[in-house]
């Protein structure tokens, strides 16, 4: 492109190229669409120096505008920055002291404006893609953020705010007035929920100190049961200490723990000392239970009754007996009383049924009963021969039903009759 051309230069004097010539003063002019202008002079050395030193200035010229089409097309610079670069290479490219294609460098920058253009559209559209995904997570953030304004969630929901302020700050700016007014509700949202926790700690930590002074009076009177031997009543007190304890609520923590330390070795000094004491009589009543043992094989052995007024007579000495042998240990109480009972119980339940039988009351109803429904059914067999000698055949049909009703009424009266026989 500025490979020096000598066509013609000996018959005029000078040197040149399809886009310069240097004349006899060493003078070097540049052509263009406008005609010659003139870029420099060289003239200290030759003519072909001279017009080399300005198309090397041109080679500079054509190699930064390349860099800056690749660069552009490249998407590597941003259409602002581009468009000032461009204004800037094209001045200089239009007033350049250099030789060479400087109209073609010019087409070269000016076909960079529409991709330009097009680069800032398509920014454009990506910030504004970028602004609307950005106001649809801030509304999200807002939207939890008020959410957990209204909720009693004191610890995680504190935590949780924290990190919606960070996702906020690392979110992009939308729209000033959109910004200003979605960070006004997020700023308030926060503001409620710190008030209201702070108020709910308040309260909590006030409701503690109080648990505090209930527990140190429970504490000290546990302290003071805890010498007691009068074992059952201080035992029911021990209960009712423990509901008073869980109905006080926490207190603070390290305070809590120790008074309930405190608490429950009086607690375990009354029981321990209950304990001992209750082993100490278990021992002494564990003949009592073999005594107790050896009656029930007498007891047990009346069953099943077959002549009840000397099992009566017998279980009363067993009865007897059985007061006599005194105290069982506790945990023998209830098997050894269970199985007494069973016996005493089979007993009585023939007793009863005896009873039940021979009741003079129950056996006259009972042949009342049996007396009326003779009676009733001798009415109905007449009023069924009656109807028979009429013909009235449905009158038949429903007398003989009433009289097989009757007729079972009948047989469960004898049988009961019987009973009582």
């Amino acid at each position: 492109m500025c490979a020096v051309s000598d066509l013609g230069s000996e018959a005029s004097g000078m040197s040149g190229t399809e886009w310069g010539r240097v004349d006899d003063e060493r003078n070097v002019y540049v052509r263009t669409a406008d005609g010659e202008r003139w870029v420099g002079q060289y003239p200290d050395g030759t003519p072909e120096e001279a017009l080399a030193l300005f198309t090397d200035r041109f080679d500079q010229l054509a190699f930064e505008v390349d860099q800056l089409v690749l660069r552009v097309n490249a998407g590597k610079t941003s259409p602002d920055e581009a468009t000032e670069v461009l204004k800037t290479v094209k001045t200089k490219v239009a007033d350049a002291h250099a030789v060479g294609d400087l109209a073609g460098l010019i087409g070269k920058l000016d076909a960079l404006l529409p991709v330009i253009a097009t680069q800032r559209e398509a920014r454009k559209a990506e910030r504004a893609a970028k602004a609307a995904e950005a106001k649809e997570a801030k509304e999200r953030i807002v939207a939890e953020a008020e959410r957990l304004a209204t909720g009693n969630d004191w610890r995680d929901g504190a935590n949780r705010l924290r990190e919606l302020l960070d996702e906020w700050k690392a979110l992009p700016r939308i729209d000033k007035a959109g910004d200003e007014a979605l960070w006004k509700r997020f700023s308030t949202a926060r503001t409620a929920y710190t008030r209201r926790r702070k108020v709910h700690f308040a309260e909590l930590n006030e409701k503690r100190e109080s648990a505090r002074l209930v527990k140190e009076r429970l504490v000290v009177e546990a302290e003071s049961l805890s010498s007691s031997t009068d074992w059952g009543p201080t035992a029911a007190a021990y209960r009712d200490l423990m509901q008073r304890w869980k109905a006080a609520g926490p207190a603070p923590k390290n305070v809590d723990d120790a008074l309930w330390k405190r608490f429950r070795a009086a607690q375990d000094a009354f029981f321990g000392a209950r304990d001992s004491a209750n082993a100490a009589i278990d021992a002494e009543f564990a003949a009592n239970a073999e005594v107790k043992e050896a009656l029930l094989v007498e007891a047990e052995a009346l069953l099943p009754v077959t002549d009840l007024a000397t099992a009566k007579a017998a279980f009363r000495d067993i009865a007897d007996r059985w007061d006599a042998a005194g105290k069982v240990p506790r945990d023998r109480i209830r098997d050894l009383e269970a199985r007494i009972r069973k016996v005493e119980q089979a007993i009585k339940a023939v007793e009863d049924e005896q009873w039940r039988k021979s009741d003079p009351e129950k056996s006259a109803r009972a042949d009342d009963m049996i007396t009326k429904l003779e009676a009733a059914i001798a009415q109905v067999e007449r009023e069924i021969e009656d109807a028979k000698a009429k013909g009235e055949e449905r009158k038949v049909a429903s007398l003989e039903e009433n009289l097989e009703s009757r007729r079972q009424f009948l047989d469960m009266a004898r049988r009961a009759a019987e009973d009582f026989s």
